[in-house]
Formats: C-alpha cells, sequence, structure tokens
C-alpha cells in the first residue's frame, strides 16, 4: 500500500513548492493529497511564482489555480504517513489556524516526516515543534526559527538539511536535494 503525503496550502502558496513535489511525489508512488483551509475537493488556490532576479528579496508574480483534491476538515494525522508544508506567502496566515497547527504538532507528536520549505518553516515555528532541531528556511525567516528555539541552517540556495523527522530548505531552488531527502525519510518510515 502506498504511504500517504498531507500538504497543506493556501492562496499565494509558491507555485513550484506545490507542484513539483504534489506531482514529483505521486510519480515515486506516494497519494498526495493537497488540503486548504475552508476549502473542499475541487476548490482552487491562487499560487504565486517567485523568482531571484537580482533584488534584494524575491519578485512575485501571479501563478496558477492549483485544485485541491481532498477535504481540509476530514485531514487527520492519523490517515496520513507524513506532512509537506510548501511556501510562499500561505504560511503567513496558514500559521494562524488552529487546525493546521494541531495538525502540524500530531505529525509531530507522531515523529512522521515533515518537509517544509522557504516559508513553510513559519508554520513550524508557530506550532512549537521544532525548538533544538537545525531548520533552514527562506532567509527571512531566519529570526522566527531562532525565536523558536531551532538552529538555523544557512545554506545554499539548491541545499536542505534532515534533522530527524524534518526537512526543510530555503526555497524551491532546493527542490532536488529537499525531496530526496523526505523520500528518504519516507521509505524509512
Amino acid at each position: 500500500m502506498a504511504k500517504k503525503i498531507l500538504i497543506i496550502a493556501g492562496d499565494f502558496v509558491e507555485d513550484y513548492e506545490l507542484m513539483v513535489p504534489f506531482q514529483a511525489l505521486q510519480i515515486c508512488g506516494f497519494e498526495v493529497d493537497v488540503v486548504s483551509p475552508d476549502r473542499k475537493a475541487g476548490e482552487t488556490v491562487r499560487t504565486a511564482i517567485h523568482d531571484f532576479e537580482g533584488d534584494q528579496t524575491y519578485s512575485e508574480k501571479r501563478g496558477h489555480n492549483f485544485i485541491l483534491n481532498a477535504d481540509f476538515k476530514k485531514a487527520e494525522e492519523k490517515h496520513y504517513d507524513a506532512l509537506l508544508l510548501p511556501g510562499g506567502r500561505a504560511p503567513e496566515f496558514l500559521r494562524l489556524n488552529k487546525k493546521v497547527l494541531k495538525l502540524v504538532k500530531a505529525f509531530a507528536e507522531a515523529g512522521k516526516p515533515i518537509a517544509a520549505i522557504c516559508h513553510g518553516p513559519q508554520i513550524l515555528t508557530a506550532a512549537d515543534v521544532i525548538r533544538g532541531k537545525t531548520i533552514s528556511a527562506y532567509p527571512a525567516c531566519k529570526p522566527e526559527v531562532l525565536a523558536a528555539g531551532a538552529a538555523y541552517a544557512d545554506l545554499k540556495m539548491e541545499e536542505a538539511v534532515t534533522d530527524g523527522n524534518f526537512v526543510t530548505g530555503p526555497a524551491w531552488t532546493a527542490h532536488v536535494e529537499w525531496l530526496r531527502q523526505f523520500i528518504a525519510l519516507l521509505r524509512r518510515s
């Protein structure tokens, strides 16, 4: 039976950080559900494309409408083997949702693999599950990672880090290494 992964997304999630893992994990034989608060299967979230074009921070362009394939209200940790948190602007408001935080805490307490990239670790910091861990994130999230009691892994943009059941990376440019490490954890768990 294929392992099942839950992805929590929201409007203006980073397009690549949602679509690439969603498709790549399915190609590897995993079952992947994408949910968003207050949305049902068949409804959409808007995505944004973030790029590194030489400015002081990333630029943002409108992405696609991503069709959700599962209902947020029905999402429970016990139905999944792992959790994935993409970045973009969505984590800013997802971290304010009590059920999102409850889900993240349940995955962490169960020791299940959790992958977060870019701004996705903002949800981990709000859930208070990374104390004592080494975590990467988009560099602008470093103060939040440190304030949450974790060590910040200052990586190259194409690198990722695993600490226990957490796999994190700074941006979509780390997809190859981030997904490689996450898949390795999934296959061991």
